[in-house]
């Protein structure tokens, strides 16, 4: 009797986390969808954004993860402060296409630098580019969690209106399940990108994907891009999958 009434209450979605509007994902969630091998357009988890949310038409969330957006967003606009997502989900091809383009050096990095001559050595290159950029396979933006806001600088965060975004995020995004993966680095995150105080992630959810990558994820299945090879060397799942401000974990 007493198992069957815990049944009957875990199946009414009672007993599935701190936050009773997140799902619990199956242990066995596909490694596909963690890699980004799916079309989120036609994938039924995913929503397209509405107009007002997002800075260009066509991105794309998850559907919780956007219902909990638009709270934050809502509770931002009432204290003056606009949040615009400027970049969502992103596939394992759409991350091909940006991650090919820095390393033939079609897009010169942020630094300024075209990393197919100032970084001729594979494993070098691909540390530059990760820097601020994740090879394909291994980019939390496939998962439909995570979201670029308002700009791609750390120095804009520093002043003016983007110090005030900042401010905001830093004090109430938890409120509503969203924290900062890439925090500065330091003892508590020595490894991994560099920060990143644009890039928000809905850790009801990313938190358990970060699970399924903890147990199932390997640098040999991050494949079919240049410098693939790379991935193996570096140790990418570890240092940098796994490489999270622990708070989101």
């Amino acid at each position: 009797m007493i198992a069957a009434a815990l049944w009957a209450f875990w199946s009414l979605g009672f007993l599935i986390s701190p936050n009773p509007a997140a799902p619990i994902l199956p242990a066995d969630w596909s490694i596909d969808y963690l890699t980004g091998h799916f079309e989120p357009a036609g994938h039924a988890d995913f929503i397209v954004l509405e107009k007002g949310y997002a800075s260009a038409g066509g991105m794309y969330l998850r559907r919780d993860a956007l219902a909990a957006f638009k709270k934050m967003h809502a509770a931002a606009k009432k204290q003056g402060v606009n949040l615009l997502i400027i970049s969502a989900t992103r596939n394992f091809d759409k991350q091909k296409s940006i991650w090919e383009a820095k390393w033939s050096g079609e897009r010169i990095l942020s630094s300024g630098e075209n990393a197919a001559i100032a970084y001729p050595n594979p494993e070098q290159r691909a540390l530059k580019i990760m820097e601020y950029s994740a090879m394909p396979g291994a980019s939390r933006h496939h998962w439909g969690t995570d979201i670029d806001l308002n700009n791609l600088s750390d120095q804009w965060f520093l002043k003016g209106p983007g110090k005030v975004i900042y401010a905001w995020l830093s004090a109430h995004a938890s409120e509503y399940g969203f924290c900062q993966p890439y925090s500065p680095k330091g003892p508590n995150r020595p490894e991994g990108y560099k920060e990143e105080k644009w890039h928000w992630s809905y850790v009801p959810i990313a938190s358990q994907l970060m699970e399924t990558a903890r147990k199932q994820l390997t640098n040999e299945q991050l494949k079919g891009f240049s410098g693939a090879e790379t991935a193996v060397q570096i140790g990418v799942v570890k240092k940098y999958v796994l490489g999270v401000n622990t708070t989101c974990q």
